[in-house]
């Protein structure tokens, strides 16, 4: 029978409940257990592929193009398993589902409810993931006490006795906070969020609890008296200066044999960590420094491009340096010349974005980039600049406006294919989730993908390369070097004469993995460094 583990969290929000459950999905999965993750996510959105960045950061895509909270990124990249539709839950996908059955009189005329019908539909969405694993860890989002999140509360609390309380464990993750005055921490915010979840009927089996400093036995103690719980439940999460870092911060406590023992499951081997102990060895042990400029739009969010810095991450550590990202609003590049905006740098990427303002920015780094043989990766968005740069100032052509977002071109290089035109959905549809990319032999991409003659790749974008345009392009330099098979679509471009410029239609960011950083990323990082040395 699968078993459970609910993560909630209790004082403020941002205190790392996404990176605790990926965390333990990943000591799970290294003990031998067949683990997956939900997220549960109490706003109203249906999902967050409408959500403003600057206000919730970057959009996750999985294969089957559900646009998620971007930790179904972090659970990804800890667990090395690829998500779907039904690992993200939110509210407003929880409603609207209750709805539904409403209406074609799935309740019968029945007054519908929060309970038992929404709590239900809750415990029905955790159950779906649940087949065939062994552990399912559920993240709640928000904090204890949020009005928003009460159905899904009383969701989990109801659940252990659908399953049995043996089959479920709650962990809380809590904040002590430092009072510097007093020279202290202090524990009581802790035992104000636990018992707020007692008075709904949730006694936590664990607590995490972050803080700035190591507690001392005393303070285990107290927050045990008082929280109703023994002292080796209580663990603690401190500030690391990298997220990987907290699996085995974890592991080292004991975290996942307490886990494996309070749920009943035996003849588990140890945790097979060592590959992420060197992983974390070689992060350690860099000297050499790449300078990346991200040319974005919302460059002054940091989670709005959460997946490409992690990207970076990993490939730079791959390549055995530091990478310093050095975020660039593309309205800067606009107002004061790429030249005097992006000197110096060893790369530069431009990742994707929606809406014609800073286009133009991300047009001049492309032409930068291209212009003083600056390893450049453009990524969706990204790419389209590229061509369009390529298109105005080494094809010469009259139609390379920014997009067809600029009406005064009829028949521009970046297009809105007819068929997308007929779907009332914001303008247009979106090419979600997984696609296939055929790659053209002996190209830069080719070579990354170790000579793979096909992939596949996330997309989440709505315009197209405009294949009117192909021969012209491909006569002035610019190789077509990946195509969506099946409606011969442009994924991948190349400037072969360039020492690496690439641009695909694509967000390879999404399945890049500290232990597997992504061949693209890898490949441009490797190319920066060569770069700094010429």
């Amino acid at each position: 029978m699968t078993k459970f583990i609910f993560v909630t969290g209790g004082v403020v929000s941002s205190l790392g409940k996404g990176i605790t459950a990926a965390s333990l999905g990943t000591l799970m999965k290294r003990r031998g257990v067949r683990v997956s993750i939900i997220k549960m996510d109490p706003y109203l959105n249906v999902d967050a592929g409408t959500m403003n960045p600057f206000q919730h950061g970057e959009v996750f895509v999985t294969d089957d193009g559900a646009e998620t909270d971007l930790d179904l990124g972090h659970y990804e990249r800890f667990i090395d398993e690829r998500l779907s539709y039904n690992n993200s839950v939110t509210a407003g996908k929880v409603y609207s589902e209750v709805i539904n059955k409403e209406r074609i009189g799935r309740y019968n005329g029945g007054t519908v409810q929060v309970i038992p019908h929404i709590t239900n539909e809750i415990q029905e969405s955790i159950l779906r993931v649940a087949q065939g694993q062994d552990i399912l860890i559920a993240e709640i989002g928000g904090t204890v006490g949020d009005i928003e999140g009460q159905p899904f509360l009383e969701a989990i609390r109801q659940f252990s006795g659908r399953v049995g309380r043996a089959n479920v464990v709650y962990c809380h993750v809590t904040l002590i906070p430092y009072i510097a005055a007093a020279g202290e921490l202090k524990t009581k915010p802790t035992q104000h969020s636990v018992n707020e979840l007692r008075r709904i009927g949730i006694q936590p089996d664990i607590i995490v609890c972050r803080s700035q400093f190591p507690l001392q036995s005393d303070m285990k103690d107290k927050i045990a008296l008082f929280c109703s719980v023994s002292s080796d439940s209580i663990f603690q999460a401190l500030d690391e200066d990298t997220i990987y870092s907290v699996p085995i911060s974890l592991q080292k406590q004991g975290l996942d044999s307490y886990l494996l023992k309070r749920l009943g499951i035996d003849n588990k081997a140890d945790s097979q960590l060592d590959d992420w102990m060197e992983f974390l060895e070689r992060r350690a042990n860099r000297e050499e420094e790449v300078e990346i400029a991200l040319v974005g739009k919302y460059t002054s969010i940091k989670d709005a491009y959460l997946s490409v810095n992690e990207a970076l991450t990993h490939a730079a550590i791959h390549n055995g340096v530091k990478v310093r990202i050095r975020p660039i609003e593309t309205e800067e590049v606009e107002e004061k010349g790429a030249e005097n905006v992006l000197a110096g740098v060893d790369g530069i990427l431009v990742p994707g974005g929606f809406g014609s303002r800073g286009m133009e920015g991300k047009i001049m780094a492309a032409g930068y980039a291209r212009e003083n043989g600056i390893p450049y990766f453009g990524l969706c968005l990204g790419m389209q600049a590229a061509v369009i740069d390529f298109a105005r100032n080494v094809a010469r052509l009259a139609s390379a406006n920014s997009s067809e977002m600029d009406p005064g071109t009829p028949n521009p290089v970046v297009h809105m294919m007819e068929e997308q035109k007929s779907v009332d959905c914001l303008g247009g549809t979106m090419r979600l989730g997984a696609y296939p990319c055929k790659l053209k032999e002996g190209s830069k991409a080719y070579r990354s993908y170790s000579e793979t003659s096909e992939v596949l790749e996330r997309h989440r974008h709505r315009y197209e390369f405009n294949n009117a345009y192909r021969e012209r392009l491909g006569a002035a330099g610019l190789d077509i070097t990946g195509i969506y098979p099946e409606k011969d679509l442009v994924e991948i471009v190349e400037i072969p004469s360039h020492p690496w410029f690439v641009g695909v239609q694509f967000h390879p960011e999404f399945l890049s993995r500290p232990l597997r950083p992504h061949p693209l990323f890898r490949d441009f990082i490797a190319a920066a460094k060569v770069g700094k040395t010429r």
